[in-house]
């Protein structure tokens, strides 16, 4: 091959040796910078996923009046659970569950033969009491006017006197139990307290029934006046000074929506329970058109004016540790703290804090329970003010 003609070729594979590096070291420049973007994107990308966002507010001042909110069961005014007062069956009931009735009116029917049989044998013998005591007052009257004429001792006369007494006190013994058993006859008729609804039914036609409430006696009926209906509250100590008989509360359903009734503070304990430092107190709730059922759960709401000291904070800004209760303060910087804090009454949706913040304070609501003591958070635009 001529010299020319290599060199030529030499020139042409040094060119395209290096039209390929020359490539090469641009793609390698352009998939480092392609890295750099990506990285800084990245970056970029953590750093905000990283971040926490969190919604602030502001605790509100006491002192306006917060409604405390405490549970209670609806009762009847007067509840009475009827027993029978005789051994028996039961030969038939009238009235069922939430049947009205009255004062006195028949309620069941009992068989009880052996009193009956009873009464029949102190009939009996009463009657024979009653013949003794003729007999000895005859027999004392006679002895008495033969003393008069001198015929008989003094010591007879006494005796026959005596007889005439202890035949007397055998009648009225004898009346006595008489009058006992035909009370008991009576108690065969199971009849009503008072004027109200028979909230249960225990009992069957041809079930044996006891007497009394001991033992193996069982409850015949159950009954209740409906209105109106009491219930009764426990009120912390540190609000009891401010309830006061006649003030009007609100009773509320969880299942009666937006209804709402009335009630009357009717009377309380006046004392205070060492073992719950509350007090007890009666609410009494009209019910005439019979709308709420005894029984039922509900929600009393009492005006009660908070300490004008004292912060309050919806509930769901409390972190529960086991060091205390805390909440988790922002300040400008976004830096979380962790303050103790000391409860006051809890209002339901809201708790009292009596100290541990100040009323600048920006609390975080549903704070994660993994947020800690220094934290960086994302701060909303402005605080709002607690509810």
């Amino acid at each position: 091959m001529p010299e020319t003609e290599a060199s030529a070729v030499l020139k042409r594979a040094k060119f395209i040796v290096g039209g390929i590096v020359g490539v090469l070291l641009i793609g390698a420049v352009i998939v480092l910078v392609l890295r750099s973007f990506h990285a800084s994107a990245l970056d970029t990308a953590t750093t905000l996923h990283a971040k926490q966002y969190v919604q602030t507010i502001m605790p509100q001042a006491g002192g306006e009046g917060q409604p405390l909110t405490l549970p209670g069961t609806l009762l009847g005014v007067i509840e009475s659970t009827v027993y029978a007062r005789s051994n028996g069956y039961v030969v038939r009931w009238v009235k069922d569950i939430g049947g009205s009735v009255r004062k006195g009116e028949l309620l069941a029917e009992i068989a009880a033969p052996e009193i009956d049989q009873e009464l029949s044998q102190a009939v009996s013998a009463r009657a024979q009491a009653a013949a003794s005591a003729g007999l000895a007052k005859s027999t004392a009257e006679r002895w008495q006017a033969l003393r008069l004429r001198d015929a008989v001792t003094q010591q007879d006369l006494d005796e026959h006197q005596s007889g005439f007494a202890q035949a007397a006190a055998n009648l009225s013994a004898a009346d006595a139990n008489v009058g006992r058993l035909e009370k008991l006859r009576g108690f065969n008729r199971v009849v009503a307290p008072f004027d109200g609804v028979v909230t249960r039914r225990n009992v069957d036609v041809g079930d044996l029934v006891n007497a009394g409430n001991g033992g193996t006696g069982q409850a015949l009926f159950a009954v209740a006046q409906v209105d109106p209906l009491r219930l009764y509250v426990y009120v912390p100590q540190g609000y009891a000074r401010q309830i006061k008989i006649g003030d009007a509360v609100a009773v509320t359903l969880a299942e009666g929506v937006g209804q709402q009734y009335q009630g009357t503070i009717a009377r309380t304990a006046r004392a205070i329970d060492a073992a719950t430092r509350t007090m007890q107190v009666e609410v009494q709730v009209p019910n005439p058109a019979g709308a709420l059922i005894a029984g039922s759960y509900v929600q009393v709401t009492l005006p009660i004016n908070v300490d004008a000291r004292a912060l309050v904070v919806p509930t769901n800004v409390l972190l529960f540790r086991p060091e205390g209760t805390r909440v988790a303060l922002v300040d400008s910087g976004g830096h979380v703290h962790l303050t103790s804090v000391k409860l006051g009454t809890d209002f339901g949706t809201s708790v009292e804090i009596l100290n541990g913040l100040n009323a600048t304070d920006r609390i975080v609501v549903n704070p994660a329970d993994s947020l800690a003591d220094g934290d960086v958070v994302a701060l909303p635009a402005t605080s709002t003010k607690g509810e």
